[in-house]
């Protein structure tokens, strides 16, 4: 998802002959160049901030689930402080599972590590993973050492059907799908049709700019990522180019072709 949205003239939309994109692939995060751009957390006074997340989340952090607002995956967290250097959390949508995270510090306080499980899916059941971020900025005094500034250093998904998806090319038309419930139809003229299975995507739009598709995600009619697409011309990679609006960052993925 890349920033030439409004730098780039929109070829004309023309069928290939046979689409590259068509096929599974399978995103390898090995060779993933990850945002730089660091997230920022504060535990202090009983009192927990995720300050990058949009919008920032300050709740207490007493172990009870206490409500939240503006967030399309969840509408109450829980945030427990196990020691200094572990703090577990949890979240809930309309009184259902829709998220859990252990959050460690290592004995020198420059690494975190996130293990993280996703409920909220459509398909396929709950996906896991585990973060690991390098510390960029110190912690206050007396703050749990969770605070700070951390760079994201790796991802790790465990759940392997989280790293695949489907395209199928029709005339002037991509349909994409995933195994855990994510879905949509497009025509590659740049107007906007529902995004299904993913609360925090509402809709999105597709333009052809020379051999690459140009992704656009929307919530509620405002665009949060820009995605650009292109496949090698041996059709067994694809570099996508992500743009995330929302939270003002870059990273670069490559996806295999299975």
């Amino acid at each position: 998802m890349k920033k030439l949205l409004f730098l780039l003239l929109l070829m004309p939309v023309l069928a290939w002959a046979q689409s590259p994109f068509d096929g599974t692939w399978k995103v390898d995060l090995s060779k993933a160049k990850l945002p730089k751009k660091p997230d920022e957390y504060l535990l202090k006074d009983g009192m927990y901030e995720c300050k990058t997340c949009k919008p920032e989340i300050k709740v207490k952090a007493d172990g009870q689930m206490q409500p939240v607002s503006g967030h399309p995956y969840m509408d109450m967290m829980m945030v427990k402080v196990v020691d200094d250097k572990h703090v577990e959390t949890a979240s809930t949508k309309a009184g259902k599972a829709a998220g859990k995270d252990s959050m460690t510090v290592s004995d020198d306080g420059n690494t975190l590590t996130e293990a993280w499980t996703y409920y909220g899916n459509p398909t396929g059941g709950p996906v896991s993973g585990v973060d690991t971020y390098t510390r960029v900025g110190k912690a206050p005094t007396g703050a749990n050492a969770i605070s700070g500034s951390w760079r994201e250093a790796k991802v790790d998904v465990a759940t392997a059907d989280a790293l695949i998806f489907s395209f199928k090319s029709g005339g002037d038309s991509l349909s994409y799908s995933t195994p855990t419930g994510q879905s949509y139809s497009a025509k590659l003229d740049g107007k906007d049709v529902p995004y299904v299975g993913d609360p925090g995507t509402t809709s999105v739009s597709l333009k052809r700019i020379g051999d690459s598709i140009e992704e656009t995600d929307k919530r509620d009619g405002k665009a949060i990522s820009v995605a650009k697409m292109t496949v090698s011309a041996d059709g067994k990679t694809m570099t996508i180019e992500v743009d995330d609006k929302l939270h003002d960052t870059k990273a670069t993925y490559i996806a295999l072709k299975q």
